[in-house]
C-alpha cells in the first residue's frame, strides 16, 4: 500500500501575480457551455496515462472545456515509451486556426508535439492569440534519442516559452534543460530554474517533485525573484505515468476559470493528490491517475450496491 500524497502546508508564500484572461464570448453563446474553453496541444497516448487524453479529462474534471488539437501518437503502453510519430506542421496549424475562429479560449496548455517545427507554428499561433495565458509542460524525454531531445528543447526554448505564461516541469528535467552547465554540488534552486526560464521570457515556473528528507518532496511556483507559493507532500510509493501532464492541465484550466495563480496551483496540486491517491494499474506497467475519482463510490453503501450489479474483477487494480 503506497503512502498517501497529502499536501502538509503553504510553507511560502510572495506577492500574488495576475494573469491576463482572453476576453470572453458574448454571454449568449456560453449560457449553455462551461465557463472557460482551454485550447490543448499534445500527443495521443493509447495508454491513457498521458497525453491528450489526460488533458482532456484533467480540463473537464476541474470544470472547462477543453479543445484538443493532436500533434501526433505515441508508440506506449503502460510501462515506457516506444516510439513517437508526429503530425505535419500544416496539420496541427489547420486543426487549431479552425477551431479558434468559432470558440474563444481562455488559456492555451502545451504539452509535447513532436518536433521543432510543430514548436514553431504553436508559437506563431500563440504569438497571434498573445493575451491568452500559455501553460507549456516540459515532460521527461529520456525515451529519445539525445539529438533528438537537444534539438527539441533548443526549438522550445527559443520559440515556445516566449510565449509561455507559466513553465510546468519536474525538477530533475528543468534543471537538466535550463541549467546544462550547472556544477555546484547543492541542486538548483527552484529559483534558480525560475531565473533560467526567464531568460527566455517565462514569468512563473512551477517546479514539481524537490526531493525533501524524510521521503518528502516540494512543489514550488517561483518568479526570477521570489517563491510565490511552496507545497509540501509525502511521496508514494508507486510509479506514476501522466501525473505531471495531469497537474498542468488542471492549472491551465483553473487560469481559465480566472482563478489567481498561486490559488490555481494549489488547487491543481490538491486534485492532483486526489487523482493519485485513487490511481489504478490497468496493464502490467505503471499505475495512472484516477482523474475522474470523484465519480466514484465514496462509502461502503455506494460500493455494495455496485458489486450487486457488477461482477468485479478479482484482480485488485486499485490501492
Amino acid at each position: 500500500m503506497p503512502v498517501l500524497l497529502r499536501a502538509m502546508a503553504n510553507t511560502k508564500s510572495g506577492p500574488k501575480p495576475s494573469l491576463s484572461i482572453a476576453p470572453e464570448a458574448d454571454e449568449e453563446g456560453l449560457d449553455d457551455a462551461p465557463s472557460a474553453c482551454v485550447l490543448v496541444f499534445n500527443a495521443n497516448d493509447p495508454s491513457g496515462g498521458a497525453g491528450i487524453s489526460a488533458d482532456l479529462m484533467a480540463v473537464a474534471s476541474v470544470g472547462a472545456h477543453a479543445l484538443c488539437v493532436m500533434t501526433g501518437a505515441y508508440a506506449r503502453d503502460t510501462s515506457e515509451v516506444f516510439d513517437h510519430y508526429a503530425m505535419d506542421d500544416e496539420a496541427v496549424t489547420e486543426q487549431a486556426r479552425i477551431i479558434l475562429e468559432d470558440v474563444a479560449v481562455q488559456a492555451i496548455k502545451v504539452g509535447f508535439v513532436g518536433t521543432p517545427e510543430n514548436l514553431s507554428a504553436v508559437a506563431e499561433l500563440a504569438s497571434d492569440y498573445s493575451e491568452v495565458p500559455l501553460v507549456a509542460y516540459m515532460p521527461d524525454l529520456s525515451w529519445w534519442q539525445e539529438d533528438q531531445i537537444d534539438s527539441y528543447q533548443d526549438a522550445c526554448s527559443e520559440l515556445l516559452l516566449p510565449q509561455a505564461t507559466v513553465l510546468v516541469g519536474n525538477h530533475s528535467t528543468l534543471s537538466r534543460w535550463l541549467l546544462p552547465e550547472w556544477s555546484s554540488e547543492k541542486s538548483p534552486t527552484a529559483r534558480d530554474i525560475a531565473r533560467a526560464a526567464n531568460a527566455f521570457g517565462v514569468a512563473y515556473t512551477l517546479v514539481t517533485g524537490i526531493p525533501l528528507p524524510d521521503q518528502f518532496i516540494d512543489n514550488v511556483l517561483a518568479s526570477p525573484t521570489a517563491v510565490l507559493c511552496s507545497h509540501k507532500y509525502e511521496r508514494f510509493e508507486a510509479t506514476f505515468t501522466g501525473a505531471g501532464e495531469t497537474l498542468a492541465a488542471a492549472l491551465t484550466a483553473l487560469i481559465a476559470s480566472e482563478t489567481e495563480l498561486t490559488e490555481a496551483v494549489a488547487e491543481a496540486l490538491s486534485y492532483l493528490d486526489r487523482c493519485l491517491e485513487s490511481g489504478y494499474r490497468p496493464g502490467m506497467g505503471n499505475v495512472l491517475p484516477d482523474r475522474l475519482f470523484w465519480a466514484q463510490p465514496d462509502d461502503d453503501d455506494d460500493a455494495d450496491a455496485l458489486e450487486s450489479n457488477f461482477e468485479i474483477s478479482p484482480n485488485d487494480t486499485r490501492h
